[in-house]
């Protein structure tokens, strides 16, 4: 085959986690083309390669390379290995790490070039020596902000946007990203619930906005703490690891003190009455109610067999619950337009980056593109609202 190297086209289909069939019928050819084509018995068209660099999640560029590459590079893997972690779902993580591993690199670069860039001393600066309770110390210092504050918020939503607001204000850029494009590649949060790139320059982290909205301030105080540590990677799943452990230990000291926990009683209470109680403080706290649960459990006011019946029961139920939201919003119109939806998702401090390097010209529409995670055409309506 002239040009190209079979393997690539394998390898590709594979990491997106594609059966030959499945990936066939993405690129509109019949499963014995595809197969010909990665046996380099047959030449790909420009459409194929068109459709490939498409269903595969690769730029076209990648098609050609001479051969396939090694795996992109995640930082620290600090999730359980667990049987449920599909290929599926772990190719798209790869695929979103690397756009997330690109873009960050464009934000350094525009950081860099400016005159006041600033390096940022807390990343790397704790260690888990120190303890769950001083690095949370270090953090709330660094943020400005204490738990108070969160809970005087209106709800958790609000309480996050004051955390995330926060965070970005210390040099984080701070992104709600949960699938690669579209609903149609939402990443379970089972599989991926948070993401750090720890830089002392442009520090990224990278919430699955599938997930709860209580949970997302939790979330990006867990990946606060991996950038404090100075780990990049992946977060979600069970908090087996030690380090993950250490990070939702900090989380937890600065949104729910074990002391308050005292307030918290469902002994003797069917599940139905401890989900009632549960709820009632997870609200007035600005915290979700599986954070709840699984701090009663952490505090031995909860048997594990109870924190396990009660974690599946609030699963189940927001899941129920997501699906009547989506049923409900199911053809109605109105609502926000796609630039609010974007702009919330991206933040502040990316879009005023954007803004402010497009203005001075360091940063060419194109790139503000790929910096955004938007086409070419929706740059400026992205930015027509930043000052």
């Amino acid at each position: 085959m002239t040009g190209f190297n079979p393997q690539v086209f394998q390898w590709a289909r594979e990491s997106a986690g594609l059966r030959l069939e499945d990936a066939a019928r993405a690129v509109h050819i019949v499963p014995a083309t595809l197969g010909a084509i990665e046996r380099g018995e047959k030449e790909p068209s420009r459409t194929n390669l068109a459709s490939m660099a498409k269903a595969y999640h690769r730029s076209l560029l990648t098609l050609y390379l001479a051969t396939p590459p090694k795996k992109g590079d995640r930082g620290e893997d600090f999730r359980t290995v667990t049987a449920d972690r599909t290929v599926k779902a772990e190719a798209d993580i790869d695929a979103l790490v690397r756009d997330l591993r690109a873009r960050q690199s464009l934000v350094r670069a525009v950081l860099e070039a400016e005159d006041d860039v600033q390096h940022l001393g807390f990343i790397g600066s704790a260690t888990m020596q120190q303890g769950a309770a001083a690095v949370c110390r270090s953090i709330e210092i660094g943020l400005g902000i204490t738990r108070q504050d969160l809970r005087a918020q209106i709800d958790a939503e609000q309480a996050f946007s004051l955390l995330r607001q926060q965070a970005e204000r210390m040099g984080v850029f701070v992104l709600l990203i949960g699938n690669l494009g579209s609903h149609h590649s939402a990443i379970p949060v089972e599989a991926f619930r948070g993401f750090a790139i720890s830089d002392n320059v442009a520090p990224f982290v990278v919430i699955n906005d599938g997930d709860a909205k209580a949970a997302w301030s939790f979330t990006l105080l867990h990946e606060l703490a991996h950038l404090w540590l100075g780990f990049t990677g992946v977060s979600g799943g069970t908090p087996d690891r030690q380090i993950e452990r250490f990070c939702n230990d900090v989380a937890g000291h600065f949104l729910l003190p074990v002391q308050e926990l005292a307030s918290v009683d469902v002994a003797g209470l069917d599940v139905d009455a401890q989900i009632a109680v549960i709820t009632e403080h997870a609200d007035r706290w600005r915290v979700s109610r599986l954070m709840v649960a699984y701090s009663l459990y952490k505090a031995g006011r909860i048997a594990q067999d109870v924190w396990r019946e009660l974690d599946s029961e609030l699963r189940a139920r927001w899941s129920a619950e997501r699906r009547r939201e989506k049923d409900r919003r199911t053809g109605i119109t109105g609502g926000p337009s796609y630039y609010v939806v974007r702009r919330h998702r991206l933040g502040g401090a990316i879009l005023d980056l954007a803004h402010r390097a497009m203005d001075a010209g360091t940063l060419s529409p194109a790139k503000a593109a790929k910096v955004l995670g938007v086409k070419l055409r929706s740059v400026y309506p992205l930015l027509s609202t930043v000052a």
